[in-house]
């Protein structure tokens, strides 16, 4: 009797670094068209200059000429790296841009050092999905609304009290990440946020978001993954 093979299937193989990156280039370049000028401009910029320094300053050297031109080359793939991340990561905002949650993915994936915040809100309207997130940082508490200005304002001003209650002595700031022409654009909103007049320390910051915890203690959890559409009142026993 032949044996059937019990094995369980090999997990497919992740592509490869270079594979990667090609994916991430078409990516970027299909959401922005103009996306593949910019890395071209990055990339030929520098090669560019290290032709014409070579040329300027190595004389009839030709060592230094080609030292020239290869550091050009190294300086163009550099910068052609930096402006790739740049575009992938704001093509990849853009497809999320305007959905339910798109702030808290900003918030757990794109901070700077300095920051503490939850991809979770702390404020849910169940009726819009509009929502109300917290981050603490060097610019101290910043409350971002997720959703048209006009019904979003009124959510920010209540989260703003019951944080002045507590923490009489901190800056509260506001952000407005949605449809409204002032609002800061998903993408730029770790920028924005980086940019605040900072007024609390490392040690503060600690304090500051450890008694801010306290405040979530006292309200009813908002589950991970939540369908603001579908949440349903209890029935009555």
């Amino acid at each position: 009797m032949a044996r059937t093979s019990t094995s369980a299937p090999k997990p497919a193989k992740e592509p490869g670094r270079l594979k990667q990156m090609y994916q991430v280039f078409q990516m970027t370049r299909r959401q922005d068209s103009t996306a593949i000028w910019w890395m071209a401009l990055a990339f030929f910029a520098p090669v560019l200059l290290g032709i014409v320094a070579g040329i300027i300053l190595s004389g009839e050297a030709v060592f230094g000429f080609v030292l020239w031109i290869v550091a050009g080359v190294l300086a163009g793939v550099l910068l052609f790296l930096i402006v790739l991340g740049r575009l992938a990561e704001k093509a990849a905002y853009s497809q999320i841009e305007g959905q339910p949650g798109a702030v808290g993915a900003v918030l757990k994936s794109s901070l700077r050092r300095g920051w503490t915040a939850s991809e979770m809100p702390v404020a849910v309207s169940p009726k819009t999905q509009d929502a109300v997130y917290r981050a603490v940082g060097n610019g101290g508490v910043v409350l971002i609304g997720e959703g048209p200005k006009s019904r979003t304002q009124k959510m920010l001003d209540e989260e703003r009290r019951r944080v002045t209650r507590i923490l009489p002595n901190v800056a509260v700031n506001f952000l407005h990440v949605g449809p409204d022409d002032d609002s800061v654009p998903l993408h730029k909103l770790a920028g924005r946020m980086a940019r605040l007049k900072r007024s609390l320390n490392k040690s503060e910051i600690y304090a500051v978001s450890n008694r801010l915890s306290s405040l979530g203690k006292n309200q009813l959890p908002i589950p991970k993954g939540v369908d603001p559409l579908r949440a349903r009142a209890p029935r009555p026993r």
